[in-house]
């Protein structure tokens, strides 16, 4: 399972998040845990390095992509493989969303086209999809009609 999908800013404040899975009084110690594993770590990182880490028999990949901060928590199935792939798929939507590596405000300005990327990647913590073609076709929001 897809445990949880947060993008955060480069000083902390969380800009994206879903859940899946996670009881609502779990939900601040994982936002509080990621944000200071990315303080932590991430400060001296290059763009789309990828870190991975361990807690609680679940597995965090997690990296930077311009001025945010991207992890993805996930257990059983989804080992650091399965979520290396899917945050692969998620930072090169993003930066095609930006049309290049995001700053704070260009995400934000992007922030609707983001977030109907990641409902289109992941549903109910299930990994649907990995198509980055495929995603963007979707996201057009136009009728099958007219692809």
């Amino acid at each position: 399972m897809l445990m949880a999908v947060l993008i955060s800013n480069s000083v902390g404040n969380i800009l994206v998040e879903r859940f899946n899975g996670v009881p609502s009084e779990e939900r601040l110690h994982w936002r509080s845990f990621l944000v200071k594993l990315g303080a932590d770590n991430l400060q001296r990182a290059s763009n789309e390095e990828l870190f991975v880490a361990s807690h609680k028999s679940v597995h965090i990949v997690y990296t930077v992509l311009g001025d945010v901060c991207i992890y993805i928590v996930g257990k059983d199935a989804y080992d650091e493989l399965a979520l290396a792939e899917v945050m692969f798929v998620i930072t090169s939507l993003i930066k095609d969303a930006c049309k290049k590596s995001p700053t704070e405000r260009l995400f934000l300005d992007k922030y609707g086209k983001i977030c109907l990327c990641l409902d289109e990647i992941f549903w109910k913590g299930i990994v649907e999809n990995t198509n980055k073609e495929r995603i963007k076709r979707l996201t057009r929001l136009k009728p099958p009609g007219e692809f």
